[in-house]
């Protein structure tokens, strides 16, 4: 009897393992080894990477990262030492001691123009400061204020350091820029160390009022989250080129809701020489000077009206007139400029961002109006004080 019990027992055992093995044969089915080795297949093939463009292992740290990834990483390990964190530093006479006190005004970013040690920011992030710094790297430098176009939100520094520690960036175009094309914005947020935010040019075009008061044309805006310290960093393209200045966030909060603004580099490229040159934008004119729009506004008249005439400029070479005295000291109208290059002119601010978008050097049309006549004339713009 127990030689029989053992015996059942030892059958139940042999069953019991060839089942499990019969089981764990069946598990491995053609379909599961198929869904396994699909599935081995897509964590191979990182997601937006195509079969015939490998994407590099472990290029950076020691996970694997999709080529977009490692080109964003490039791109911030190679622009970071050319972005720098500036301080405004106002200065204020105690009242009763009369000792003068430093005072922190604000902060935000900058970049390197030039091995000369220029500086480009915002205007509006050292407005009303007496002293400035530049931190570059590990390391402050006092700057001094070269130029600046609050009309343009640009203005330019300069700190002498040695050439050599002096990392220019790369300036693209923004007149070929496309919505949706992938952006990078670099900046020192709060006072933090460098920061990158990614994101796409979400529109062109965009117009945005200066700290001067003008508009600022043909502004980028991107859903790159650009803070109050980004002020004056760098927008860079996907290759690492300059290609704005970002200036702005729209907010009703302060923080950054997805819509940032950044002056465009064409803009950039045209007024910092002329910062550099001059310490201050050099206005394209025709050698007039005009009359404000109330005034114009309150005679009823449509257009700019030309005031008077510089002799010798080249207004006065093509027969423009100013305004003049008739009899019992009432004031006769001459030239209203109504139009430039077929666009029409309502206001002394249409006029100005005309002349500026053709430049120094450049001929314009202007169509005038007199005595009830309108006829056009061409003349060559030049700079004006």
């Amino acid at each position: 009897m127990r030689i029989r019990t053992t015996v059942i027992l030892l059958g139940v055992f042999v069953f019991g393992l060839w089942s499990g093995s019969f089981l764990e044969r069946r598990s491995e089915s053609p379909l599961e080894e198929l869904s396994s080795d699909l599935l081995h297949g897509i964590e191979a093939q990182p997601v937006g990477a195509a079969a015939s463009d490998p994407v590099p292992a472990r290029a950076f740290g020691t996970q694997d990262l999709t080529s977009q990834e490692n080109r964003d990483i490039a791109i911030f390990r190679d622009s970071q030492p050319s972005v720098v964190f500036i301080s405004n530093i106002a200065l204020q006479r105690d009242f009763f001691s009369l000792n003068v006190f430093a005072i922190p005004r604000g902060t935000g970013s900058g970049f390197v123009w030039d091995r000369k040690g220029h500086v480009v920011t915002n205007y509006h992030v050292i407005s009303q400061g007496d002293r400035f710094t530049v931190s570059l790297g590990d390391q402050e430098w006092e700057a001094r204020l070269v130029g600046a176009a609050p009309n343009k939100d640009i203005a330019v520094l300069r700190i002498d350091a040695p050439p050599d520690s002096l990392a220019p960036l790369r300036v693209g175009k923004s007149r070929d820029l496309l919505v949706g094309q992938r952006v990078l914005a670099i900046g020192n947020p709060f006072g933090l160390d460098h920061t990158l935010t990614v994101g796409v040019v979400s529109a062109l075009g965009r117009e945005l009022t200066s700290p001067g008061g003008l508009p600022i044309r043909d502004v980028i805006q991107t859903d790159a989250a650009i803070n109050p310290g980004n002020s004056g960093g760098p927008l860079l393209d996907s290759s690492g080129r300059l290609i704005g200045v970002n200036t702005a966030i729209y907010s009703p909060s302060g923080g950054s809701s997805g819509i940032g603004f950044a002056v465009p580099v064409d803009t950039v490229s045209s007024l910092v020489p002329q910062l550099i040159k001059y310490g201050k934008p050099v206005r394209p004119g025709i050698g007039v000077e005009l009359v404000q729009d109330r005034f114009a506004a309150s005679l009823r008249v449509r257009g700019v009206i030309v005031r008077s005439v510089v002799p010798g400029g080249p207004a006065a070479r093509a027969g423009i007139t100013g305004l003049t005295r008739a009899r019992r000291s009432r004031v006769r109208l001459g030239d209203v400029i109504v139009a430039v290059n077929g666009e029409t002119i309502d206001r002394l601010e249409d006029l100005i961002l005309a002349f500026e978008d053709i430049g120094v050097g450049g001929r314009a049309r202007l169509t005038l109006e007199r005595d009830g006549r309108t006829r056009d004339v061409e003349l060559q713009l030049v700079p004006i004080e």
